[in-house]
C-alpha cells in the first residue's frame, strides 16, 4: 500500500508501507495530534477534518492506542469496577416487596 497524505501534515508518506507498519511508526506526538483533531473537527491549521479523513484517523488512534497504551488509558475504556459501599445488582441477597 502507499500512503501519501492521508492526514496532512501528520502521515505524509510517499514509502510502500503496510497499514501495521504506519501504526509502528506513529510517534506520541502524532497520536496525540490525532486525538485532537478527531476531538475538535480539525487540523492544527484550522482546516476541518473531511470524515474520511476523521475515520482514518480514529481507526488510527484506537490501534495505537492498543500497542501502547494500558487498558485505562485508551480511547473508549469504560471501568466497570465497583466503589466501595455501593450497591449493585448481582447482591445475592435480595429484599422482597412488601405491597401495603
Amino acid at each position: 500500500m502507499l500512503i501519501r497524505g492521508i492526514i496532512p501534515g501528520f502521515l505524509y508518506l510517499e514509502l510502500p508501507m503496510d497499514y501495521q507498519q504506519m501504526i509502528e511508526s506513529m510517534t506520541p506526538q502524532i497520536y496525540e495530534n490525532l486525538r485532537r483533531a478527531v476531538e475538535l473537527g480539525k487540523w492544527p491549521d484550522g482546516k476541518k477534518v473531511t470524515p474520511e479523513q476523521r475515520e482514518h484517523a480514529m481507526q488510527a488512534i484506537i490501534a495505537w492506542g492498543e500497542r501502547h497504551l494500558d487498558a485505562a488509558d485508551r480511547i473508549g475504556f469504560i471501568d466497570k469496577g465497583h466503589k466501595a459501599g455501593d450497591s449493585c445488582d448481582d447482591d445475592p441477597t435480595e429484599t422482597p416487596l412488601n405491597w401495603k
